[in-house]
């Protein structure tokens, strides 16, 4: 037989008081149903736990040990409780959080602050992974929602149109830039972009954005984080095209240039598996997340 909650919080209201009434009293049990737990308590401990005198008891050294520890215990299974029933509203517990390159700096910090500050007692993990590798994961269940192209669709998955986005040209200090012939001014200029093995989807879209151009970049450098690229491109090694929210970093002596191009522009979506659409916790950061307003995005620079 296993000591329950409600017998060591018995035992804890007994060693207070040191009187079966009173401790019935304040327990709202009679005499006798108190004497019954304790003594089955003693029972499964193999010894007393108390020693009964005619008007008060005392406390054995194995009652003052457990009623010790019965404090703390109590304390915590409380606590546990109560995160617990917060975990079931949606208000604690852990999120796993898939992004991309375009969302790092356009979408997910502010919405990441935000539900942070509301809700203190979820766990926030985030994965930086690729549109493909995120839809995977949110299929196996590897990750709660995910910040993908809303063209890559499955039909596993809830998705949300959150984000306009598209690639603006990006140059350093001693590169030029027409505004009328546009992308095709730097297609002579050495190109450094994200790397093909860090995003598939990125790095096609940038190729297919140039072909529209009517050019092949001559890519000299390729790299994994878009702070790297755009810290080349400053230093004056090539240009890029980059996710417009990479103007957000603010690096001094990268200009950005939007291209004027439809080929140029892309959705970001949401996306959660519809068997986590009853999830709370998941519904909770679904809702948080509003659709951003399309603009040309701060430090970006229009064709004319």
């Amino acid at each position: 037989m296993d000591v329950e909650l409600d017998d060591l919080r018995a035992l804890l209201v007994l060693a207070e008081t040191l009187h079966f009434g009173r401790a019935a009293d304040r327990l709202n049990v009679s005499q006798p149903a108190l004497s019954k737990r304790i003594r089955r308590m003693e029972a499964r401990i193999g010894g007393p736990l108390l020693v009964r005198g005619y008007r008060d008891v005392q406390l054995t050294e194995a009652g003052r040990l457990l009623a010790s520890r019965s404090r703390h215990l109590l304390v915590e299974a409380s606590a546990t409780l109560a995160l617990t029933e917060r975990a079931a509203r949606g208000e604690a517990g852990l999120l796993r959080i898939g992004f991309g390159i375009a969302s790092i700096f356009g979408l997910l910090p502010d919405v990441v602050q935000r539900f942070r500050r509301a809700h203190p007692d979820v766990q926030l993990h985030l994965r930086d992974m690729s549109t493909p590798d995120q839809i995977d994961a949110l299929v196996r269940g590897e990750i709660d929602v995910g910040f993908i192209r809303h063209r890559a669709a499955d039909d596993r998955l809830q998705m949300r149109h959150v984000l306009d986005e598209r690639l603006v040209a990006a140059l350093g200090p001693r590169s030029r830039w027409n505004a009328r012939a546009g992308l095709r001014s730097v297609a002579s200029e050495p190109f450094i972009i994200i790397a093909r093995s860090r995003s598939a989807s990125f790095y096609d879209h940038v190729l297919s954005v140039c072909a529209a151009a009517g050019f092949a970049p001559r890519i000299v450098q390729e790299a994994d984080e878009l702070f790297t690229v755009v810290s080349l491109v400053r230093a004056g090694l090539g240009v890029s095209l980059v996710p417009r929210s990479a103007a957000l970093m603010r690096l001094p002596g990268a200009r950005f240039y939007e291209l004027g191009m439809p080929a140029a522009a892309w959705n970001i979506a949401l996306a959660w598996h519809r068997d986590s659409d009853r999830v709370p916790l998941v519904r909770r950061f679904v809702d948080a997340v509003p659709a951003a307003p399309v603009s040309p995005g701060r430090g970006v620079r229009r064709r004319g």
